[in-house]
């Protein structure tokens, strides 16, 4: 027991009077945040006994006119209310409506502020601000004046009686004549008409693209018929507007869809060619079996068959008809103008024939790149997540930059033309953009086509699961793949902003959408499977997490549940602070203490104290004064023992004493002694809130360098500031926290004792005003981001 004064003891007694500072547990468990377990969704993440989902099944007979760019179209939906409730309406997802004058995109829409407009007005680079005022004002008044959205003809029972509905923007209520009770199914028809949006003028995931030289058009259509909203245990029916963000909830079922198209397009689409033998040459029809098992990709329609099909303009049509089972969704793309390749792909569950559709514009780099890429897609996502269910997998080249349905996904990277000699040329940039996009477009049939999360709801749980595996592919694509998402070290200007949101934010209220739904999730996934969990246990419960959850429709709380579950680790702390908060990991390493283990032996500890004198600097005065003249050196007569001998020198008292003190220890303390272990006492802060593991590069004076890895629990009873004990073998002469830059750490420079000198460049430059003088202002350069935003994906 230590005894305190007692005036100490009162002063502490009044100092307990008043409130400690709140204690912020950031390990404490997410009771109140996650949902209650029950039998639906259990407490392991997994899908209970008693789960349930709707199901939808669609038969469509869809014309579309090239020359007014429009779809007419009329279908049969057949609901399966698989739900334990009696539903007396239905909702319809309209998101064509989208384009309406009065829909909440349109109207809700704002622009750049008026600072940043005259921020763009007074940038030196003047044609960024001409790109802005042009682009910005051309894409709001084409919105505003183009006649969008769908023309619902009518809605009608299977007895072809009329079913009342009600329209409210982006969602149609279709009242049914008798409640549905559980288990049963219903079916309805609708008819309906719209006009197709130029894609590169007013955006979106799907339109058309017109090409001025040859006065042909390229189609890209999804989101262009009424398809069913999900209606789901934890939300009930899923009818958020849809903004143009938050993407699409829906149910899987069976297609049958036939499309009309002029005689001389080439059709692509999710699902299976039911009439080749109608739509196909019989050279078109052999190529594609040759490509079947072919080793490279096998042209079915080479270019020059495709610009002779550009020269002409078939009057006549042709009805292709496609079926797609267990799909939540059905695109296609058309035109005369398409190139197409494909090779088979079979490895255990996956027999694909993946297949690439583009224009001459995109060669020469579509047919070198995107059907290696689609099938190294698979490849990949199939180590980590599934086995690849579909028949096909397809990449289109056209107005969309990127986004994905069932089997089919729309890529923009296309050549450029040298303006000297005319040819089409790509940059390094295009190429890998062009791979990328790809395997980030086609591994979304995995995430979420087929495990199926609510996108309007949660961003994240698709594209950031995705990017992290798409960062996974890319690695294996090539050493020394141009970095993007994935990497914690991409993230850390983000993490270290003031505008930025938590994960765990509804879509349409994202802010920074790229970096907070894709790039965020990805890097932290890749810190979880780094440095948390390491590789063996985080790929087992990943890939737990997508057969438990395939063709079945996951929660955020289902992903946390199931990493933990199959991981065997308790990783709340980890969802709160990088999903729940906007809290960043700046771990500083603020100070080190050395103590050595005394071994009592007066020759060791003496010379031991003799060397620590002899390191101080020598003092000024001393310096000054060693050509001073002493009175013992002129009278040598007076020197005696104390002359002759230091502090430091050893006496038989100190040796005696030692012997005495050595024969009471046991064996295992006077093996400790001869030991000479170093300890060390290093001062951590977290400056950044966010509590992680600590990586801990010790650096020995011998020159030998180690990793000791301890686990984010070292904060758990101070999640500000802690003290770590070291003890090496030799003298520790430097360390660094997080040497590797895996953890996301937003500050390096207070990573490192002793600290290390941060470089950095500065760049001349002339003002305005300074034309014609010498260079004599600085700035320090803008930072620019790897790569712009994908139109969609991001």
């Amino acid at each position: 027991m230590i005894r305190l004064p007692t005036g100490l003891a009162i002063l502490c007694l009044a100092l307990s009077a008043f409130a400690a500072e709140p204690f912020d547990d950031k390990f404490r468990q997410l009771d109140e945040l996650l949902p209650t377990p029950n039998t639906i969704r259990n407490a392991s993440g997994a899908p209970g006994h008693a789960y349930w989902q709707q199901r939808a099944d669609y038969t469509i007979r869809a014309t579309l006119d090239e020359a007014k760019r429009a779809i007419s179209a009329a279908e049969t939906v057949t609901y399966h209310n698989n739900s334990p409730d009696t539903l007396s309406y239905l909702w319809v997802q309209l998101d064509q409506n989208i384009y309406k004058a009065d829909s909440d995109a349109r109207t809700a829409s704002t622009v750049p502020s008026r600072d940043a407009w005259a921020k763009a007005r007074g940038d030196d680079d003047e044609s960024n601000f001409q790109g802005m005022r042009f682009e910005g004002m051309r894409s709001i008044i084409e919105s505003r004046t183009f006649d969008g959205g769908f023309q619902i003809k009518g809605v009608h029972g299977a007895d072809g009686r009329p079913l009342k509905y009600v329209i409210n923007k982006t969602m149609m209520r279709i009242d049914l004549p008798q409640p549905m009770k559980p288990g049963s199914r219903f079916s309805f028809k609708v008819e309906w008409n719209y006009k197709i949006n130029e894609a590169k003028v007013l955006g979106g995931r799907s339109g058309y693209e017109k090409f001025d030289e040859d006065k042909n058009d390229l189609f890209e259509i999804a989101q262009w018929f009424p398809r069913m909203a999900a209606y789901y245990d934890v939300t009930g029916w899923q009818h958020k507007q849809f903004l143009g963000s938050g993407e699409f909830t829906l149910e899987f079922g069976d297609y049958d869809i036939q499309v009309t198209v002029p005689s001389d397009h080439i059709v692509a689409s999710t699902g299976v060619l039911q009439n080749p033998d109608a739509v196909l040459t019989a050279v078109q029809r052999e190529r594609l079996k040759q490509a079947r098992t072919a080793s490279k990709p096998v042209v079915i329609v080479t270019q020059k068959e495709a610009e002779s099909a550009e020269k002409a303009r078939s009057k006549d049509t042709k009805t292709w008809h496609f079926k797609a089972s267990n799909v939540r969704d059905f695109a296609f793309a058309t035109s005369r103008k398409f190139i197409w390749d494909a090779q088979g792909y079979k490895k255990d569950g996956t027999d694909v024939m993946a297949m690439s559709f583009y224009p001459k514009e995109g060669n020469p780099l579509w047919e070198k790149y995107s059907t290696q890429a689609v099938i190294h897609t698979i490849e990949q996502y199939n180590k980590y997540a599934l086995d690849y269910p579909y028949p096909v997998a397809i990449s289109v080249n056209g107005p969309v930059g990127g986004m994905e349905y069932p089997m089919i996904s729309f890529n923009g990277p296309r050549p450029t033309k040298d303006k000297k000699t005319g040819e089409l040329t790509y940059s390094k940039r295009t190429k890998y953009g062009l791979i990328g996009v790809v395997i980030h477009e086609v591994g979304h049939n995995y995430f979420p086509m087929i495990v199926n999360s609510d996108e309007r709801q949660w961003t994240w749980m698709d594209e950031g699961l995705n990017t992290f595996v798409q960062y996974l592919a890319e690695q294996a694509w090539e050493e020394d793949y141009p970095r993007a998402r994935g990497e914690p070290r991409t993230i850390v200007d983000y993490m270290r902003s003031r505008n930025q949101v938590p994960i765990m934010t509804n879509s349409e209220s994202l802010l920074q959408f790229g970096n907070n739904a894709y790039a965020k999730p990805a890097a932290a996934l890749n810190v979880l499977r780094e440095t948390v969990l390491g590789r063996e246990l985080f790929d087992f419960a990943f890939r737990e997490y997508a057969q438990r959850w395939k063709f079945k429709r996951p929660t955020p709380a289902d992903f946390f549940r199931t990493m933990e579950d199959a991981s065997g680790t308790d990783l709340d702390w980890f969802w709160r602070g990088w999903f729940y908060s906007t809290d960043a990991v700046d771990v500083s390493v603020d100070g080190i203490t050395e103590y050595g283990v005394s071994s009592k032996d007066p020759e060791v500890e003496k010379a031991w104290k003799k060397a620590q004198r002899d390191a101080e600097p020598v003092s000024v005065t001393v310096q000054r004064n060693k050509d001073l003249a002493r009175r013992v050196d002129a009278h040598p007569e007076l020197k005696d023992f104390y002359n002759e001998h230091d502090d430091f020198t050893v006496t038989n008292k100190d040796r005696n004493k030692y012997n005495e003190a050595i024969e009471t220890l046991e064996d295992w303390e006077k093996a400790l002694l001869k030991q000479g272990k170093h300890l060390y006492l290093v001062d951590f802060s977290n400056l950044g809130g966010l509590v992680t593991p600590l990586v801990l590069e010790i650096e020995l004076k011998g020159g030998k360098k180690y990793i000791e890895r301890v686990p984010a629990e070292v904060w758990r009873y101070s999640p500000k500031k802690l003290t770590k004990l070291i003890v090496t073998d030799e003298p520790m002469v430097g360390l660094t926290q997080d040497p590797y830059w895996e953890t996301a750490d937003t500050d390096t420079s207070n990573n490192a004792w002793p600290r290390k000198i941060t470089p950095s460049r500065l760049e001349l430059y002339k003002t305005e005003r300074g034309k014609g003088d010498l260079m004599k202002d600085f700035k320090t350069p803008l930072k620019t981001k790897d790569a712009k935003e994908q139109p969609k994906t991001q």
